[in-house]
């Protein structure tokens, strides 16, 4: 009988694909299992990070740095993640009261970044503003100048453990089921889909409530150099909320004079560094990212909202008389999904009083934000200073091998709703790729490494901790 027959399984599974067809994600490790077809290993890998967004792909960074042998698996044909398959604008935010404190490779992306003509950094709040197609060139060419190998076009769909430490992960592309292995890994996914095949505990659903997920679109033949969409586009932080109040003050108002209008947030309209065209942000409906039905059917309806929006800011507002959508994002942004019950889990009290952990391994200087599911409401808390994140919130008890960075880390989602931003979510890939590969080096699982040392290796990067 082979390794996996006896001690192994493959965890995760696609109906009606044979190689995968005895696999559930709610499979258990007791009792004797079929055989099943073994997909053929493609590579094998010291870390290997599951998800190319802004997390995944500073994971994968950092890991490479340590000499790693690292992939990065990502089901879209790009990386990015909600910056450029959701249009989710700007990369929110670097910087808390002027100074910096997401640094290291996140900041050197920027700065490259705003190198290719393809970002615009607003002081003091460190908002950066950015072209979607740069975005996706700058991060392509980071990762493979790093010699780290990418698997795209490629869905994740299983996994195969010993006991409770991950060998392989199967992932389907046109080359049909393939299995890749590694001493590390990094769940980057947002939604913790790696977490999840594995059967890692997850925080509770808090009576099905969760943040709104919104479909984001390009809007062109803007008037993007009036005193309005001036006003509205840029989020420095001095020239009043970053909501374009004219905008929302009239659509709220036709909402109460009876007009048939779609719940809305915002809105917000974003600089993609191109005159005429701007970003846009207020559909908004509540849906289970990971319910596949349900988020399509969520997206099939956001979509006609969009486009009944563009129709009522044509018709009532002269900056939008011309305007067109002339791109959707490739899927609905999510605020909120599935989240590991991490060793810690960080709590609003602790992330709003600047609780400073003996193993702060990144930051965050976003608002708590936390946008309603229904209606056009919104409640948001200020930080009176940086929060901090510590390490523990980043690792499950009892998985020796497993990480988890970005939308997924263990926090409630109060804290969640300040983490989730793009800035954020790449501090913590980057802490989670270092761990990744200093677990590697050491031999240590990742409950064992030495956080010291951790936190030694990022500061050496520019991170600020």
């Amino acid at each position: 009988m082979d390794k996996i027959s006896r001690r192994s399984f493959l965890r995760g599974g696609v109906a009606g694909v044979a190689a995968m067809a005895v696999s559930t994600p709610l499979a258990s490790c007791s009792g004797e299992r079929p055989s099943v077809q073994q997909p053929p290993v493609v590579g094998s890998y010291d870390v290997v990070v599951c998800g190319g967004g802004p997390a995944g792909v500073m994971a994968a960074l950092a890991a490479a740095r340590q000499k790693m042998k690292v992939a990065l698996v990502e089901r879209y044909g790009f990386l990015g993640g909600m910056a450029t398959m959701g249009y989710v604008m700007p990369i929110s935010e670097f910087t808390f009261n002027g100074h910096l404190v997401i640094g290291g490779i996140p900041w050197e992306f920027i700065k490259r970044l705003e190198s290719m003509g393809g970002a615009y950094i607003e002081t003091p709040k460190g908002n950066v503003d950015f072209d979607v197609e740069l975005y996706k060139l700058c991060m392509q060419r980071m990762v493979l100048e790093a010699g780290v190998d990418l698997y795209m076009h490629s869905y994740m769909t299983g996994c195969t453990m010993d006991g409770n430490r991950l060998q392989q992960i199967i992932i389907h592309n046109k080359n049909g089921a393939e299995a890749i292995e590694g001493k590390t890994f990094v769940d980057a996914t947002g939604d913790a889909d790696l977490a999840h095949m594995a059967h890692v505990p997850m925080q509770p659903d808090a009576d099905g409530e969760r943040q709104p997920s919104s479909f984001c679109f390009i809007l062109s033949g803007v008037k993007t150099d009036s005193d309005m969409m001036m006003r509205c586009m840029y989020h420095d932080g001095r020239s009043g909320p970053s909501q374009c109040l004219p905008v929302r003050e009239k659509l709220l108002k036709m909402k109460e004079e009876g007009a048939d209008l779609p719940d809305f947030g915002g809105p917000w309209f974003n600089n993609v560094m191109h005159k005429g065209s701007v970003a846009v942000n207020m559909t908004r409906l509540a849906a289970d990212a990971c319910d596949n039905r349900g988020f399509m059917q969520a997206e099939c309806r956001l979509r006609e909202d969009i486009f009944k929006f563009v129709r009522i800011l044509r018709e009532n507002f002269e900056d939008f008389k011309h305007c067109y959508v002339s791109s959707t994002a490739p899927q609905a942004g999510i605020r909120e999904s599935r989240r590991i019950l991490g060793v810690h889990t960080v709590s609003a009290e602790e992330y709003l009083g600047g609780y400073r952990y003996e193993d702060s391994v990144s930051r965050g200087a976003h608002p708590i934000d936390i946008h309603s599911s229904k209606g056009a409401g919104q409640v948001r808390s200020d930080l009176k200073q940086a929060a901090y994140v510590p390490y523990r919130c980043m690792i499950a008890q009892d998985y020796p091998n497993l990480l988890v960075a970005g939308r997924c880390v263990s926090a409630d989602r109060h804290a969640l709703a300040s983490l989730r931003v793009q800035a954020s979510c790449m501090g913590m890939g980057q802490a989670a790729g270092a761990a990744a590969a200093q677990s590697v080096r050491t031999g240590r699982d990742v409950q064992g490494i030495d956080t010291a040392e951790l936190v030694s290796t990022l500061k050496k990067w520019g991170a600020v901790i």
